[in-house]
C-alpha cells in the first residue's frame, strides 16, 4: 500500500491544480506536498502530474489513477459513518468491581439509560482485571495506582475510609457516642481482594486515632466491601467504609458516621479502555457521563 499521506497529497493536488492550494487544505507547506506527490511517484514508478507555468496538468497514468483514490477515501468517509451510527447505539459492556456495582455505578445508571436509550448497559462484575484482547469489554473502571501498559486510563473518583454503622447503634446500650466505645462493640473487616496494601485498616485507623485496648483485629471479615456495608446495615457492628461505597448509604440515612477521623487511600477508581474502543462514540458518551456523576471537589 502507498503511504496514506502521499495519496491525500495527491489527490488534493489533483482537485486544486495546485500544491499550494492543496497545502493550504492540508494545513502544510507546498514544499511538503510536493515532496509527499515525488515519494508516490517514486512509490508507483510513475509520473502523475506534469508540472507547467499554469498548474499541474494530470498525465495519462495520473488520469487513470485518480478515481480509484477519490473511491477509496469516499469508502473511508463512509465507513467512519458507518462507525459513528454504531458507535451511538447497541450494547456497552462495562468491566467493574462487583461493590463499586452494586453502591456506587448502578444506583446512578437510570440516569444514562434516559439520557441515551439506545445504548444497553451490561455490567462485567468481577474483581479480575479484564483481558482487552479478547471478550467485547468496551471500558473498564479498576482501582488501583492508575498506571496500566497499553491503555489509556482517566481518573474518576479518590477515596477515603472512615468508620461507619446503623443509627441504631448510636441509640443503645453502648452508644457509640466517641471513638473509646469501641471497645463495646464487633467490629466488621473488609478484605476485599484489591491489592491495596495501604488501604487503611482498623489497625490503622485505631492507631491513627490514638485508641488503647480495642482490639483491632476481632471480628467477622468479608471478601466484598458490599458485604461488609450490608452487615453494617443491619446493626451487625461498625465497618471501615470507603467513601465512595458508603456515601449513599449516608445520604440515605441508612448508615451514619459516628466519629470524624477519615484516612486518606491511595489508590482511586479509573476509566480505562484501549485507545481503539475510545473512539467509539458510545464510550465517549459514557465517560462523559461518568465525569458528571463525580463532584467536581473529587
Amino acid at each position: 500500500m502507498p503511504p496514506l499521506n502521499a495519496l491525500r497529497a495527491f489527490e488534493a493536488s489533483a482537485r486544486h491544480g495546485s500544491f499550494t492550494r492543496a497545502a493550504g487544505e492540508l494545513f502544510v507547506t507546498p514544499a511538503a506536498v510536493s515532496h509527499q506527490v515525488k515519494a508516490l511517484e517514486d512509490f508507483l514508478g510513475l509520473e502523475l502530474f506534469r508540472r507547467e507555468r499554469n498548474g499541474l496538468q494530470l498525465t495519462d497514468s495520473g488520469r487513470a489513477y485518480l478515481p480509484g483514490v477519490r473511491e477509496a477515501f469516499d469508502r473511508l468517509i463512509e465507513a467512519m459513518d458507518e462507525l459513528a451510527a454504531v458507535g451511538q447505539q447497541g450494547v456497552l459492556t462495562v468491566s467493574v468491581a462487583p461493590s463499586f456495582a452494586a453502591k456506587w455505578l448502578v444506583p446512578r445508571l437510570d440516569g444514562f439509560q434516559a439520557a441515551h436509550p439506545d445504548i444497553d448497559v451490561r455490567i462485567s462484575a468481577s474483581m479480575g482485571l479484564v483481558d482487552f484482547s479478547v471478550g467485547d469489554v468496551d471500558l473498564a473502571i479498576r482501582y488501583g495506582a492508575g498506571a496500566y501498559s497499553d491503555l489509556e486510563s482517566e481518573l474518576l473518583i479518590r477515596d477515603t475510609v472512615y468508620p461507619v454503622c446503623s443509627p441504631q447503634l448510636l441509640d443503645c446500650e453502648n452508644p457509640l457516642t466517641v471513638p473509646e466505645m469501641l471497645r463495646a462493640h464487633t467490629l466488621l473487616h473488609d478484605d476485599s481482594p484489591d491489592g491495596d496494601e495501604t488501604c487503611p485498616t482498623w489497625p490503622m485507623w485505631v492507631k491513627a486515632a490514638g485508641l488503647t485496648g480495642v482490639d483491632a483485629h476481632r471480628g467477622p471479615r468479608f471478601n466484598q466491601a458490599s458485604l461488609v456495608l450490608e452487615a453494617a446495615i443491619l446493626g451487625r457492628g461498625v465497618a471501615l467504609a470507603k467513601s465512595t461505597l458508603a456515601d449513599a448509604d449516608i445520604e440515605s440515612g441508612r448508615l451514619v458516621k459516628p466519629f470524624d477521623l477519615t484516612l486518606p487511600v491511595r489508590f482511586a477508581y479509573y476509566m480505562v479502555h484501549p485507545r481503539a474502543k475510545g473512539l467509539l462514540p458510545k464510550v465517549r458518551l459514557f465517560k462523559d457521563w461518568l465525569r458528571t456523576q463525580v463532584p467536581a471537589a473529587e
